[in-house]
């Protein structure tokens, strides 16, 4: 298996890496399927299954799926143009599609919300087509957005071909904790760098470095850009940004002595906040593993850098190539998306990564780290996804301040042992899949219960 670091870390934009970012992958990749096809096509449709139906206003998947059949990917994703393009479609009905023209697409009607219509592959389903000039579909792609920005057509899920997987031999193929663990003992290497020589198959040293040095750069641009923003937050629960406001409240504090020890665990909360913050409100943000759960990752290594004495940014690499092997392993053996496992596997994966690469950065041996990702996803075990209204926002930024937090503990906790711990992190692994296909329906990102139906949405 090889799930690269930059398939854990994509930068993209918010609320949501499976229901925004997601949707706007397949759109793109449908395109792509479009301009090969030998039909001429007229027109467009999209439906809308599962979680991305019952949430996928609160988590705009409905505009990103129109953006991305305009031709718009995340990465490059410009929120002034996509403003204008999206004007022009609703007032005309069209969209003019790269290299196929002016196709005919209204959104009252071409966009559906199939809230009945159960997809078998994925609680995060959907189906485009295309249509001739007489309303004649020439072509139907059913996909499914998986967690973290990934996306698979239904033949490749039913395959089990999964596009990040392709690609030359690497030195260091481990699937889970434990092979991990033996190939680093064997090896005399840290879990960084058997990951790295693993990502110089692919990639030059300076690719590497360079692509790392860009994620960090736009995490942590988020982080100051969400601690300087003010006001409401969008999507009609009247959420109002506190980052800004904690952030003032904070810095007033320092130097007076009046802090208790434990302000700490603000300034940890304070830089989650901030990115989920910014990630409801639509803002550039990086899966760490997905958007939901985007500001455990970061806050956990702006505590480092700007809180741990002796901390060195020549280490950042390192942390995020351990967190990337962390997670490459919870996403191959059982799931970061909330719409599958809750929200175990997107907070609890995200605490899992931070850990793990906090206690590298700290001098943590291979079994110390695995023994922090362990505590930090073993303590997010049966944690549900409830949505107050669909919306990114309850619990969901409060809950990453409190995953970095746990991140650290957890760090902590296993650099004051030798590694050795009764539960491993594959055994938690597991335990997280089963939870999570045991767990109803109502508490995985569809907002039909928990906190989603006892909070009022207005």
């Amino acid at each position: 298996m090889f799930l690269s670091v930059f398939d854990m870390f994509k930068i993209g934009i918010g609320p949501s890496s499976s229901h925004t970012m997601g949707p706007m992958v397949a759109a793109a990749r449908f395109l792509d399927m479009l301009k090969k096809s030998p039909f001429r096509a007229a027109g467009l449709r999209a439906s809308l299954h599962g979680s991305l139906a019952f949430t996928g206003v609160g988590h705009a998947s409905d505009r990103a799926t129109i953006l991305g059949l305009a031709g718009f990917v995340p990465a490059t994703y410009e929120h002034a143009r996509a403003e204008t393009v999206l004007a022009a479609i609703f007032q005309n009905k069209l969209i003019d599609v790269p290299d196929l023209g002016a196709l005919h697409f209204d959104p009252s009607k071409d966009l559906l919300f199939d809230y009945d219509t159960v997809l078998s592959g994925h609680a995060n389903g959907m189906i485009l087509r295309a249509t001739d000039a007489q309303g004649d579909v020439i072509l139907e792609q059913i996909f499914y957005s998986i967690g973290g920005g990934f996306v698979l057509t239904d033949s490749e899920l039913a395959t089990g071909k999964i596009p990040d997987t392709s690609g030359p031999a690497v030195p260091f193929p481990f699937v889970n904790a434990t092979e991990m663990l033996k190939m680093a003992k064997a090896s005399g290497k840290s879990i960084a760098e058997i990951k790295r020589a693993n990502e110089l198959v692919h990639k030059s040293p300076n690719q590497l470095h360079q692509g790392i040095a860009d994620i960090w750069a736009v995490m942590s641009d988020c982080i100051d850009k969400g601690m300087r923003e003010t006001g409401i937050l969008p999507g009609g629960l009247k959420v109002r940004r506190r980052a800004q406001g904690i952030h003032a409240s904070l810095l007033a504090e320092r130097g007076l002595n009046l802090a208790p020890p434990h302000t700490i665990n603000d300034w940890m909360s304070l830089y989650a906040m901030a990115v989920n913050e910014e990630n409801a409100a639509g803002g550039r943000v990086v899966t760490a593993p997905t958007n939901g759960a985007a500001g455990v990752v970061p806050a956990v290594l702006r505590y480092y850098l700007d809180h741990v004495p002796g901390a060195s940014s020549e280490k950042i690499d390192d942390y995020f190539l351990t967190a990337a092997a962390i997670g490459g392993i919870v996403k191959h053996n059982a799931s970061i998306s909330g719409a599958e496992c809750g929200c175990q596997a997107e907070v609890g994966s995200a605490a899992a990564m931070a850990a793990a690469g906090l206690a590298a950065v700290l001098g943590g041996t291979p079994e110390q780290i695995e023994n922090a990702a362990e505590i930090a996803l073993e303590h997010h075990l049966g944690m549900t996804c409830d949505p107050v209204a669909g919306l990114v926002q309850v619990p969901c930024i409060e809950r990453n301040g409190l995953g970095a937090i746990k991140a650290v503990s957890a760090a902590s906790l296993a650099l004051r042992g030798d590694g050795v711990h009764l539960v491993s992190l594959d055994v938690c692994v597991e335990t997280m899949r089963q939870t999570g296909r045991d767990m109803s329906d109502k508490y995985k990102e569809t907002s039909l219960g928990g906190l989603a139906v006892n909070v009022p949405n207005c």
